[in-house]
């Protein structure tokens, strides 16, 4: 069993980490006093620091690292792992910057498999440019998304279009102007097979009909930098019969097709956070001093920063075998172990961010250090892609499977 990297994967984590210490991490100053200036509706808008590093990383070969293949870096997802590992040190600015940003990364790969020629054309191409954004519309308010096959929005065929009606919400990046289309799933088929009632369908975002209605919060966050978590009203909206993506009936598929890697690529980039944060927590404790000694001589914190290196190695061992598995058998071979890095990484990179909150007293949750937004963003990634009791659900069948 070989631990190394290869040589490409060494070649781009060295240059991704001269752009991250060179340009994004004195870019997290400017991207919050930038955050700050823009008001009124234009507090959507991506601040201009993000177009900078984005053409930066253009101009350095850093883009679409997330996509194998021709149409991406043509990486695997065990080369991307480390790369996507460091881009969630900083990752409000890294993952943008290189466009490897959800939700555009897993509509790109949808695009990428499902779409025509022409969907592709149309808006995997100006997505891959990093030219517009996108969003993916499947959360709805009044039934538990967690089981997709609840989803009550309708998409009712009328002779050569499809008419949208429902309301979501959490949709994220939808408020941003540079948003330009929405995957959105509903049903076309209320009384077919479970698995086979829903379809997956390509919304303008200026589509009669489509109203944006409001940016939600996370934890009092409303990441209006990154385009914002919106409530979306389908009231009549009418497209082509031609922006079904793949076939009527298959959204449930695609949605499962889409959020494996997605899952994969939070769990790298929960570990860079995990990163940050243990690295955070040792500067501060060697820098301060309380009861006549370093804070960092206190039992407590030694037991803290040891149990999060621990932690930290054991979950980025099980994120890398699992990439390697994606790799290798597909993600269907690898469903145990995706579901397994999703109910272990989020809770654990909680924990370690919780604790360097603790260690760094106020400063911890105020806006000068990145911590409470880094223990936002895990927390929430608790429930998005699949909250941890349902992961925890389906892996457990999985394995009693064996012993029925």
């Amino acid at each position: 069993m070989d631990f190394a990297h290869d040589t490409r994967t060494e070649e781009l984590r060295a240059r991704l980490g001269a752009f991250l210490d060179e340009h994004v991490y004195p870019a997290e100053a400017v991207f919050a006093e930038q955050s700050e200036q823009i008001t009124g509706e234009a507090r959507w808008s991506t601040p201009p620091v993000v177009r900078q590093l984005k053409e930066e990383a253009k101009r350095q070969g850093l883009w679409n690292l997330f996509l194998p293949g021709e149409l991406g870096a043509g990486l695997t997802n065990l080369q991307y792992a480390p790369l996507a590992e460091l881009s969630g040190r900083s990752p409000h600015l890294a993952p943008p910057a290189v466009n490897c940003a959800a939700p555009d990364t897993g509509n790109m790969e949808v695009l990428a498999e499902f779409g025509t020629p022409e969907q592709r054309k149309e808006w995997l191409e100006p997505l891959l440019a990093g030219e517009i954004r996108s969003a993916f519309a499947m959360t709805e308010p009044d039934v538990a998304s967690s089981d997709a096959t609840n989803i009550e929005t309708l998409i009712q065929r009328d002779g050569d279009s499809y008419v949208i009606n429902g309301r979501k919400w959490y949709i994220s990046g939808a408020m941003n102007p540079d948003c330009r289309i929405l995957i959105v799933m509903g049903k076309t088929d209320p009384t077919a097979d479970r698995h086979r009632q829903q379809s997956q369908i390509l919304v303008p975002r200026d589509t009669p009909g489509v109203e944006v209605r409001r940016g939600m919060t996370v934890f009092g966050f409303d990441d209006a930098d990154h385009g914002g978590h919106a409530e979306v009203v389908f009231d009549n909206v009418r497209v082509p019969v031609g922006n079904i993506v793949g076939e009527e009936g298959g959204g449930f598929a695609i949605a499962q097709a889409r959020l494996g890697p997605g899952r994969i690529h939070h769990c790298m980039r929960l570990i860079g956070m995990a990163e940050r944060a243990l690295e955070l927590m040792c500067r501060r404790t060697t820098a301060r001093v309380a009861f006549g000694k370093p804070i960092a001589a206190q039992g407590v914190i030694q037991e803290w920063i040891a149990e999060a290196r621990v932690e930290i190695e054991q979950l980025r061992l099980l994120v890398l075998k699992t990439a390697w598995l994606m790799d290798t058998v597909g993600n269907q071979g690898a469903h145990t172990e995706i579901q397994a890095i999703k109910i272990a990484t989020p809770v654990a990179v909680q924990r370690i961010i919780d604790r360097a909150i603790q260690a760094h007293g106020a400063g911890g949750v105020s806006q000068d250090f990145p911590l409470a937004q880094l223990w936002a963003a895990a927390r929430t990634l608790r429930l998005a892609d699949g909250p941890d009791e349902v992961h925890k659900r389906s892996l457990a069948r999985r394995e009693l499977r064996r012993y029925a």
